[in-house]
């Protein structure tokens, strides 16, 4: 059986090098791509884990506000972001320094920014996340920034994190007298374990007497297969499908048995189920993926293009000797037709996807002329495939 497979995984590789050089490119800013996924029809086993996430645990988004100081003469302009010396005069406060109401300090070496994170599954208090800083208002550059203190609160207006330190740009900018290069996005950085957890988020892995596993692709016979291997590995009554992306698994209630449990069944080898037809189109860059189960019925396709051409030549027309006639320019218009002859392609019942794409590739489709057939396909009833244009 794996001698089979792998013979069947030579023969896929050797029709996708066959049918690849023959695309064409007509232009250098219309790029065809076609990804063939002739592998999806070969069975190959996956973790449970790389299949599905168990229903409450999961990561939850964080966001704050702060200032980032010590900027070189890149920070915001504070007559165009008056948040920011408010902020300033606030922070101030709390160290009992006291700025006139009347007065508006003009700094260059501060910015707003937002900072977000996320605190991941089971996180407890002392432990760090890296968090994200972007620019509110006009600062021009984060680098060489420090954030200052700034607290971390959730979607219940809790704090739970504290953000602080040096900020990490990845983008430059060079020069600021018209000449000035800007590589990347100098107003955003990160600080890598920029933020202390001070409060941890419960979980409902302890709740109840199950677990339930949601697969990332909700599929009928895969939920099907999950619960079985469950319960032929462990005992019949422990796993139960629930609908195509939920399977019930009976847990224990002691959190270490529970813990041993999850990592046995996670672990478990699982035949996920092949996608249905299905053609995914991205008509702004051109990229085609279509499924191996896409099939077409009998129909005829044809490819030609017929171009036009109007040319205007002017003639200078010279009047005769001795007419006092003048001399003027008498315009000519040229009109050529050309129509290219292409070959029709018929397709018989049950063409498998390789057919296709090397019907199509012989014709030189671009990639409008190969969506517009796909859909012309889909529209006559032929194509036997979800066309998804994204």
């Amino acid at each position: 059986m794996l001698l089979l497979g792998n013979i069947m995984h030579k023969k896929m590789i050797n029709n996708v090098s066959s049918i690849l050089p023959k695309i064409k490119c007509k232009s250098v800013v219309s790029v065809f791509i076609v990804i063939l996924l002739l592998f999806s029809g070969n069975a190959y086993a996956q973790r449970l884990k790389d299949l599905a996430s168990i229903a409450g645990v999961r990561s939850n988004q964080l966001v704050g506000y702060g200032l980032v100081v010590g900027l070189n003469g890149t920070g915001d302009q504070t007559t165009q972001a008056p948040f920011t010396t408010q902020s300033l005069k606030s922070m101030l406060s709390q160290f009992g320094i006291t700025v006139p109401d009347n007065v508006n300090p003009q700094l260059k070496n501060v910015a707003a920014v937002s900072i977000h994170a996320e605190l991941p599954a089971f996180t407890k208090p002392g432990q760090t996340i890296d968090i994200t800083i972007s620019s509110i208002a006009n600062s021009k550059s984060l680098r060489g920034g420090s954030l200052l203190m700034a607290p971390l609160k959730g979607a219940d207006g809790k704090v739970y994190a504290i953000a602080q330190g040096n900020v990490v740009v990845g983008g430059f900018g060079v020069g600021a007298d018209g000449s000035s290069i800007t590589v990347n996005i100098p107003s955003v950085g990160r600080i890598p374990n920029g933020a202390m957890v001070e409060r941890g988020v419960t979980s409902g892995f302890m709740q109840g007497n199950f677990l339930t596993f949601n697969l990332h692709t909700p599929d009928f016979t895969t939920a099907n297969r999950v619960a079985n291997v469950i319960n032929k590995s462990i005992g019949e009554g422990t796993a139960e499908a629930v609908d195509g992306s939920s399977i019930k698994v009976n847990a224990p209630r002691d959190p270490s048995q529970r813990v041993a449990f999850t990592s046995l069944v996670e672990n478990f080898d699982i035949t996920p189920a092949e996608g249905s037809a299905k053609i995914v189109v991205n008509s702004r860059t051109g990229t085609i993926i279509i499924g191996q189960h896409v099939r077409v019925m009998p129909a005829a396709i044809t490819h030609g293009s017929l171009t036009v051409t109007i040319s205007a030549k002017p003639v200078v027309s010279q009047p005769a000797p001795l007419s006092d006639g003048e001399t003027v320019v008498v315009p000519r218009t040229e009109l050529a037709i050309n129509e290219e002859a292409s070959p029709m392609f018929l397709f018989e019942p049950g063409v498998s996807l390789s057919d296709i794409v090397r019907a199509i590739n012989e014709v030189g489709a671009t990639p409008s002329d190969l969506i517009a057939i796909l859909e012309a396909l889909k529209q006559s009833g032929a194509l036997k495939a979800n066309l998804l244009v994204i």
